[in-house]
């Protein structure tokens, strides 16, 4: 499904799996489109068959032990990660100097404003997003106390145009994040949506990724630098620019 917003960016929504090396193939096309300026900036929402990837800070003794589960070299920043079923991926193919006109492109107020907005959607269902200093991904607080992911955040950047993007866990099989530490991080768990909610409405999730999406960037364009809160969890790892 193809839609055009009025602020130029076209969302996709694909219903059925997608490939990860077809999605990366696309991604890396429209980024160089993006740039020559014959294509619109790009937000695409899918889910991938089950599939490690691996950024450019992944480490060999992150991947526990062997799998028939495919794994894939990015050249996205961060470690290893985990995407199946289940899991909705929001990639963001935009071209931030467009994005912060007329101020200078941000790197750092971008990611906080993909942070902002995943906790923006959850709060949509009552749960509580959080960031937490020094790591990396939106993180949430169980009934026990115990802290655990509930998504995670990798870019890469081209050009000012950014790809990959944003993998919120919805309803997927948390088993496979047993043959990785996810993003580098052994201490805490992985949960989802489904695990603190029950079944979450596809349609309705989905409506909340676009309107927070809006809401967000009418926020960060009333922002300077100044009022900003550069509260990031992220280090520079988890984004590589070209």
């Amino acid at each position: 499904m193809r839609q055009k917003s009025n602020d130029n960016i076209e969302w996709l929504s694909s219903k059925e799996l997608i490939p990860f090396e077809n999605a990366l193939n696309f991604m890396q096309k429209r980024v160089e489109e993006i740039i020559a300026g014959t294509a619109p900036q790009t937000i695409w929402m899918l889910e991938h068959h089950p599939v490690y990837t691996a950024g450019i800070s992944a480490k060999p003794e992150d991947l526990l032990q062997e799998t028939n589960v495919p794994i894939f070299q990015t050249n996205r920043g961060g470690k290893y990660t985990y995407h199946c079923p289940g899991m909705k991926i929001i990639y963001v193919m935009l071209d931030l100097k467009r994005f912060f006109a007329p101020e200078k492109p941000d790197v750092s107020r971008f990611v906080e404003f993909l942070e902002n907005w995943v906790i923006a959607v959850l709060e949509e269902f009552g749960i509580k997003g959080e960031i937490k200093k020094g790591r990396v991904g939106i993180w949430v607080t169980n009934e026990k106390g115990e802290e655990k992911k509930i998504a995670a955040i990798g870019i890469k950047i081209k050009k000012w145009v950014s790809y990959h993007g944003i993998a919120i866990n919805i309803n997927p099989d948390l088993a496979g994040f047993s043959n990785i530490v996810p993003c580098g991080i052994k201490e805490f768990g992985v949960t989802t949506m489904a695990e603190i909610l029950g079944k979450i409405d596809d349609k309705k999730f989905e409506e909340f990724v676009k309107e927070k999406y809006r809401e967000n960037f009418l926020n960060l364009q009333k922002s300077s630098k100044k009022t900003l809160n550069l509260t990031s969890s992220w280090g520079h790892d988890r984004i590589r620019k070209i």
